[in-house]
């Protein structure tokens, strides 16, 4: 979301952004509807005040037993006109914060062009791909062979894109998730929470989740949402607060269950954990001043980056172009795992600065001590990790040729001491 004024005053700057996002020049537009707006309020007003002035009129020519019909009659002309302006004002009010909730942010200046993934950079790799001498399998073909993964059991309660899974499988889900939170808080200061699975509409709006992306949510009966992600509860967390500029930045983390539709995924990673509808992450979340947000991006990619490196999971850090940043986003750094029974690289984590983008939208704001004037935070959001892509990744990275899998010696304590998934029979 964005301020008006800003755009007035630099629309250049704004239409340049949107540019690189291709979307056509905006500011004209918002410009002219904000004009009218802003017109309509005045004349508003200016009726207000006559009209103000006209019923202390009457009351001074009733008192005087003068004739006021002609006043009277003028009040009521005002009223009328009174009631057409407010409803224009309602009507421009809700075209205006419907185009403008359906923007992109804009994208900060080392944020590299482009149209799509093709064009996105790659800053780094890190670890060393499995020399593995045999047949690789994808995780559902390990996952269904060990008996603890099944997606037609989940099938036939749930329909497509869910699965169950047992034993040292659901073990080591909750494992990762442990570690991954450990990790977190122990080492990087960031605050276990536990958060709300169901939310409101204006929750959602606040992450930019709503009304733009509306298709992709599971919505319930009772006017609630279920999460998309663990960023929505824990960003609200300081809507509408004016926070001491001395504390921050403040960090939060949580694992939740995760509900999305994949509405546009359609014959994408129709089989297996890739692309579920319910899935469990370890979510990352950032408050910070202005000034902090930069750095903070770095600082909660390289927490995200120290998991897998801890799991020995070969990765690459890549930047985002324009074309493939999210929505909210001003600049993005996907983490990508490497499977080897894909043989490719896979998204398992996705950090991004959103800046005062979603603080507006929440009215979000920080003020230093001593001082009266405000200002939006900014805000930050990263997967430390997704759970079940984790899982995944440790499956097809360290399968054995006899279909078992060795346990990453750091997830064995979270195992009761266990160093391999076999099949389980009994």
């Amino acid at each position: 979301m964005f301020d008006i004024k800003a755009i007035r005053e630099t629309p250049e700057a704004f239409d340049l952004g949107w540019s690189r996002r291709n979307i056509a020049p905006q500011s004209a537009d918002l410009i002219a509807l904000d004009t009218s707006l802003r017109e309509k309020k005045t004349e508003l007003q200016e009726c207000q005040s006559q009209r103000n002035i006209a019923s202390r009129e009457i009351g001074q020519a009733k008192s005087k037993g003068e004739d006021a019909a002609a006043l009277i009659s003028q009040v009521a002309d005002l009223k009328a006109r009174m009631a057409e302006l407010e409803e224009d004002v309602r009507q421009l009010s809700d075209q205006l914060i419907h185009k403008m909730s359906r923007l992109d942010n804009i994208p900060q200046d080392d944020v590299p062009d482009g149209d799509g993934e093709e064009d996105n950079l790659e800053v780094c790799k890190w670890g060393k791909i499995p020399e593995l001498d045999f047949v690789l399998k994808q995780h559902f073909d390990l996952g269904e062979g060990l008996g603890m993964m099944d997606f037609e059991g989940a099938a036939r309660m749930s329909g497509a894109r869910f699965v169950i899974l047992t034993k040292d499988l659901a073990k080591l889900e909750r494992a990762l998730s442990s570690f991954m939170l450990d990790v977190h808080t122990s080492e990087f200061d960031y605050q276990e929470t536990s958060v709300p699975l169901l939310v409101r509409d204006h929750a959602l709006f606040g992450t930019s989740n709503l009304p733009k992306f509306k298709e992709d949510l599971f919505e319930a009966t009772t006017g609630h949402f279920m999460i998309p992600t663990g960023e929505v509860p824990l960003t609200n967390m300081v809507r509408e607060d004016i926070l001491a500029e001395e504390k921050l930045p403040l960090r939060f983390t949580a694992v939740s269950q995760c509900f999305r539709s994949e509405a546009g995924s359609a014959g994408r990673d129709t089989r297996g954990m890739i692309r579920l509808h319910q899935f469990n992450k370890v979510e990352l979340v950032s408050i910070t001043t202005p000034e902090q947000s930069a750095e903070e991006l770095e600082r909660m990619t390289g927490a995200a980056e120290e998991i897998l490196r801890r799991l020995g999971l070969a990765y690459r850090k890549m930047i985002l172009c324009t074309g493939d940043m999210g929505f909210a986003a001003q600049k993005t750094y996907d983490l990508e795992v490497w499977l080897p029974g894909q043989g490719a690289y896979r998204e398992i984590s996705s950090c991004s600065n959103t800046g005062d983008f979603q603080a507006r939208r929440m009215n979000s704001r920080c003020r230093r001590a001593g001082e009266k004037k405000t200002r939006f935070v900014h805000t930050l959001n990263g997967s430390g990790l997704a759970v079940g892509r984790t899982l995944v990744a440790i499956l097809e990275n360290y399968q054995q040729a006899d279909g078992s899998i060795l346990i990453p010696e750091i997830l064995r304590p979270y195992m009761a001491g266990k160093k391999i998934i076999e099949r389980d029979d009994g």
